[in-house]
């Protein structure tokens, strides 16, 4: 091997060609022939490795090995061979330059940490990618878990190539850093701020991917569609993405939707104020009015006549309505819209179902509907709330009630001042 190495040296001397030049010509000569190798091995091994993966990820039935030739690992793979090349003949090429000899064999080895580094991004990603495609890890985020890996494995190598470099010992390096690790904190605070953040909402199962939020300080309103370590992504309603640092998950307020959709209903909760001086006593031609709707035909007859046999026992004067007992139309009201919500199709008859009266107020008196929908879509469930209320409002002067509403403009039309 001596005698190869000599080789252009020697036919250069034989040109009279001083021996300083020769052996400086010798050894780039013999390293433009070493990267001409090694760029020659690197692309048969990378085309015969990728080739062989292709094929083998076209026959296999599983999706994980198109995946790895997607994320390139067996390109990354290939260079190893020609990486091993370099550092068998370096050596060889700078025997009689020791001092390049430990440059390039410095770099080599820097390149080596680059290169697994290449190689364990690449793996991760694969993981990553196909973990997504398992339906019981799809909504955890498993972005946070590479990330935090990744970190780990950069830094890593980061002082591995900072001590080769320095010629200082793995261990003794570690070591010194740790002097600086009040520095290092404070750099990476964000990063480990994320990394703890990530791990409580996976462990608490606070929110997953594909989960409906709405974090009103970050003005996010729509579905979760990546966590990583240091935000979380939503796509809100209207197609923007709105971006929330992670650790503000386990910081501050927000809603999650998911327990509605995964509940048999979806929530009504919405009241109509009914204008006061429109409350009255019934008497009996109101009765008779209001027994011709089939929804409360029964119970007006019924309740009325539990009415009459209580004022009757009692000996009730009932030349004013204020004595005894007496059959209101918003309370007449209220049970039609009881019977009403109850019979309605689209109501889970499983779940609560409630209309209530709600504390008066300056702007009449609240009747509030509290049920949940079959229907948890939104579009559905807004037609459904919306047709409901649709028809209860048109329902009111049935009752001889009113809807309250503020003054507007046209209230005064015709007015004299």
């Amino acid at each position: 091997m001596d005698n190869y190495r000599h080789l252009i040296y020697k036919y250069l001397i034989e040109l009279g060609i001083t021996e300083n030049t020769a052996e400086y010509l010798n050894m780039l000569g013999l390293l433009i022939i070493l990267l001409i190798v090694v760029f020659v091995i690197d692309f048969v091994t990378r085309k015969i490795l990728v080739k062989t993966f292709n094929q083998f990820a076209s026959a296999s039935k599983t999706n994980f090995d198109d995946m790895l030739v997607a994320n390139h690992v067996p390109r990354n793979i290939a260079h190893i061979i020609p990486l091993l090349v370099a550092m068998e003949f370096t050596p060889i090429i700078f025997k009689d330059f020791p001092n390049f000899d430990g440059v390039i064999e410095k770099g080599l080895q820097v390149f080596a940490i680059v290169l697994t580094l290449w190689i364990v991004r690449s793996f991760l990603n694969t993981l990553k990618d196909y973990f997504k495609t398992l339906p019981r890890l799809k909504d955890k985020p498993i972005d946070s878990y590479i990330q935090v890996f990744m970190i780990f494995a950069w830094v890593a190598g980061f002082m591995s190539a900072i001590a080769i470099i320095t010629d200082t010992p793995f261990i003794k390096f570690i070591t010194a850093l740790g002097a600086a690790s009040a520095v290092i904190i404070l750099v990476f605070k964000d990063t480990i701020l994320g990394f703890v953040a990530s791990i409580q909402v996976s462990i608490n199962d606070m929110v997953r991917i594909g989960d409906w939020i709405t974090f009103e300080k970050y003005g996010a309103d729509g579905d979760v569609i990546e966590i990583n370590l240091s935000t979380v992504k939503v796509q809100n309603f209207d197609k923007t993405i709105t971006t929330i640092p992670t650790y503000a998950l386990i910081s501050d307020s927000f809603k999650n939707w998911r327990g509605m959709m995964d509940s048999d209903g979806r929530r009504i909760k919405r009241s109509v104020s009914i204008k006061m001086d429109s409350v009255h006593y019934l008497n009996k031609e109101h009765l008779k009015a209001l027994s011709s709707i089939q929804l409360i035909k029964t119970y007006l007859e019924q309740r009325q006549a539990d009415i009459d046999s209580f004022n009757t026992d009692h000996n009730i004067d009932k030349s004013i309505s204020l004595n005894g007992r007496n059959l209101t139309n918003l309370g007449v009201f209220r049970k039609y819209v009881q019977t009403y919500i109850e019979n309605h199709s689209a109501i889970n008859k499983d779940m609560t179902i409630m209309v209530r009266q709600l504390a008066p107020t300056t702007q009449g008196i609240p009747v509030e509907i509290y049920a949940f929908s079959n229907d948890k879509r939104w579009e559905n469930y807004e037609y459904i709330m919306a047709d409901i209320f649709d028809h209860l409002i048109a329902a009111l002067p049935y009752f001889d009630l009113e809807v309250f509403e503020l003054p507007s403009g046209s209230s005064f039309k015709g007015v004299n001042v």
